[in-house]
């Protein structure tokens, strides 16, 4: 079982960049897939999750309007297009498969995690 992100890079304010999260040795519809992010010296938080099967989202307060959680089941691949971006959202980026996730306190919370990526970096910087 694997999830491997890419996607990540240096962006100015403003720009955009789609991250991916490709899965292997289980199937996305199965599981809840969420995007995190980590900032030096600072929790890991949710960004958002999707369940594919039940065509449900969730979003950070921070994200909503700007980033968009999609999938491709056919590729077995979960995206996050990122628009808009700001220097504060920059950090890496991990994506996780979980049993459920909700939005509690402003942002997405996991439950029951199973499978985590090794992370993407985002660096939003001019």
């Amino acid at each position: 079982v694997q999830l491997v992100e890419s996607g990540g890079g240096l962006v100015q304010p403003g720009g955009s960049l789609r991250l991916s999260c490709a899965a292997s040795g289980f199937t996305i519809d199965d599981y809840v897939i969420g995007w995190f992010r980590q900032v030096p010296g600072k929790e890991r938080e949710g960004v958002s999750c999707m369940s594919s099967s039940a065509g449900s989202t969730v979003y950070a307060d921070y994200v909503k309007g700007r980033f968009t959680i999609s999938s491709d089941n056919a590729k077995n691949t979960v995206y996050l297009q990122m628009n808009s971006l700001k220097p504060e959202d920059t950090g890496v980026y991990y994506c996780a498969s979980m049993e459920s996730c909700s939005w509690i306190a402003g942002s997405p919370r996991g439950y029951g995690m199973h499978h985590w990526g090794k992370g993407t970096l985002v660096t939003v910087s001019s």
